[in-house]
């Protein structure tokens, strides 16, 4: 798979140091992360809140590794607050990635928002815009998208547990009233577990896919976490998220990446699974990702 497309295989920190729930992982460095991520094959990264906030620091870093940034997540604010507003921090974050070498900003609306929220579940208490207020996210987004792609970076929108954009419909919703410069940040943990087939959007939207997370979903926690209504940081706590490779885990990633290969896909992509570090070894659940991805990449 992927014979002569440019396509690279990263890692994102969130299994060293968690960024909703600082405590999970609180011990671990950013040398450590970055060092165990390059050890275990990967060669880039997302950013993360135990990164050095100097770009060049960060770069220097990297650098020594033989890594980059790869992408980077953004909170916009488009359907609640004035469009100005989200564009003043939008331009830092472009200007950051451009200097880091980044191919992608990965941005999440977060109005509404009650992913970082423990006691609201994101099942019964996920907040919907008005069709007003979608409007005006949408028309924000089709700005950002300009705005980044006249920087070289790729504007990603990343459907999420817990926002106003988590379901299939309104993900469709989304892509349908945004133009074609928009791309969507594909992520096959929260597919699964907004109860979506994985494969439902890449074949629906194959050319809007402009960044990959492959996070994988231990099945029984996962069904508990929907039966019971919990919220998400809960259901990190308690291990709904892993890597591929796992054997708990449910998604199956064959299909995901032959779809990929066969819309010729280029670009990052991702390992990401909120895990607390000390029940899942980060550099053990890297290694074990790497070593499973690259072996179905070989098939």
């Amino acid at each position: 798979m992927f014979t002569n497309k440019d396509v690279k295989l990263g890692i994102c920190p969130i299994g060293w140091s968690n960024d909703d729930m600082w405590d999970l992982g609180d011990e671990n460095t950013f040398q450590q992360c970055i060092s165990e991520m390059r050890l275990a094959g990967f060669t880039g990264c997302e950013i993360g809140h135990k990164y050095p906030s100097d770009v060049k620091e960060l770069k220097e870093a990297l650098d020594l590794r033989g890594m980059t940034v790869a992408s980077k997540w953004f909170s916009s604010f488009l359907g609640t607050k004035p469009f100005e507003e989200t564009f003043e921090e939008f331009k830092k974050e472009i200007e950051y990635l451009c200097y880091a070498g980044a191919t992608a900003i990965n941005i999440s609306e977060q109005s509404y928002s009650i992913q970082g929220n423990p006691d609201l579940s994101i099942f019964k208490n996920k907040a919907r815009f008005t069709d007003a207020e979608f409007a005006q996210m949408c028309d924000g987004l089709n700005k950002l998208a300009e705005y980044a792609k006249s920087n070289g970076i790729r504007a990603c929108f990343h459907h999420h547990m817990g926002t106003c954009v988590q379901t299939l419909e309104e993900t469709e919703r989304m892509l349908n009233n945004t133009s074609d410069d928009l791309l969507l940040c594909y992520d096959t943990g929260h597919w699964t577990f907004s109860e979506v087939d994985p494969m439902a959007i890449l074949n629906e939207f194959p050319n809007r896919i402009g960044h990959v997370h492959l996070k994988n979903m231990r099945r029984a926690i996962c069904d508990q976490a929907i039966k019971e209504s919990w919220s998400f940081l809960k259901s990190v706590r308690n291990g709904a998220f892993t890597v591929p490779g796992d054997p708990e885990g449910c998604v199956d990633f064959e299909p995901v990446l032959r779809k990929l290969d066969e819309i010729g896909y280029e670009g990052w992509i991702m390992v990401e699974a909120e895990q607390d570090p000390a029940k899942a070894n980060p550099f053990k659940y890297a290694k074990m990702a790497y070593e499973y991805i690259t072996d179905l990449m070989a098939k």
